[in-house]
């Protein structure tokens, strides 16, 4: 019995050796990615943390301060305008930027006809390069002459400051950033939704459901993973949010539209402190990093309960 029992151990140990002669000869083959990787991701992000605790300009490294670059970065209102306008532009996305794909999607999945022809309508502004799509939108909102203005002229409106008015500006940035990422978005919802066996809609309308109810019962909850990755996706993207403020408002009027990133590239490029650029992407490392930890620790914990 104690001859069998050593066997055993002896073979699980060998077993235990070949495994990891795999995995090393697999961790072989992805040393340069790895290496790759580490150089392009990890290394800037190290030296960004660094740097935010020295005194860095044009002529490079001046000195250690210490804390002293996140004492004048959580010292100047800015911060605090620009977080919060970094909140307000994701409350915003989340309203505006969630609903617009997944109800394009529906309505392309219903199409018995031409569905491809809006498949392809719909992603065009993807393929439009940012900086003309956002020239365009700025003569669509400009107040004497723009296409919108004259729109709402004709139904007896006056005309809007779109971009000149704290009120209207980010709203107006919110709808160009949906125009610009919904076509992706929506091509992933509708293969998803194209994945959905057509027999559970069948019995639903044999049991009397309304298009509605046939939305919510089962559209909705066969995309509903597609849907929290890519409202994270979104959440992270727009508090990243940088182009649009930066071509059609300059972070104004009034500071209404500045969000972290282009308050960052005000400080490098304008004011060249690295050192307290360095401070202000650290806490967007920060607060995303939480972020993303806390839903990873909610979608755990999801899906516990569901066991």
């Amino acid at each position: 019995m104690t001859d069998n029992v050593g066997i055993i151990k002896v073979k699980a140990k060998s077993r235990k050796r070949f495994k990891w002669r795999q995995q090393g000869v697999a961790y072989l083959f992805l040393l340069p990615f790895l290496l790759i990787f580490t150089l392009v991701n990890w290394y800037p992000i190290l030296k960004t943390i660094l740097s935010s605790f020295q005194e860095v300009n044009l002529k490079g490294f001046q000195g250690w301060v210490g804390f002293f670059n996140y004492t004048r970065m959580f010292g100047n209102p800015i911060f605090y305008t620009a977080w919060k306008n970094s909140l307000i532009f994701v409350l915003l996305s989340l309203v505006m930027g969630t609903m617009v794909p997944i109800i394009l999607a529906i309505m392309i999945n219903e199409m018995r006809r031409l569905s491809s022809f809006f498949q392809t309508i719909v992603y065009l502004p993807a393929l439009i390069p940012v900086a003309v799509g956002l020239i365009v939108w700025r003569q669509i909102y400009s107040p004497e002459g723009g296409i919108l203005n004259s729109l709402l002229q004709l139904i007896g409106i006056q005309p809007q400051l779109w971009l000149q008015n704290p009120a209207l500006a980010k709203p107006a940035l919110i709808i160009i950033m949906t125009w610009v990422g919904a076509g992706g978005t929506t091509l992933i919802y509708l293969s998803g939704l194209r994945e959905i066996p057509l027999e559970l809609y069948e019995a639903a309308e044999l049991d009397g459901f309304s298009v509605f109810k046939r939305i919510w019962y089962i559209t909705l909850p066969s995309i509903s993973a597609r849907i929290k990755i890519l409202v994270v996706l979104q959440i992270i993207f727009v508090s990243q949010v940088f182009t649009e403020p930066f071509i059609l408002t300059g972070g104004g009027p009034a500071d209404s539209t500045r969000s972290p990133v282009l308050e960052i590239y005000d400080i490098a490029f304008n004011r060249w402190d690295f050192g307290l650029a360095s401070a202000w992407s650290v806490s967007i490392l920060v607060i995303l990093a939480a972020f993303s930890i806390l839903y990873v620790w909610w979608s755990q914990r999801g899906r516990a309960g569901e066991v």
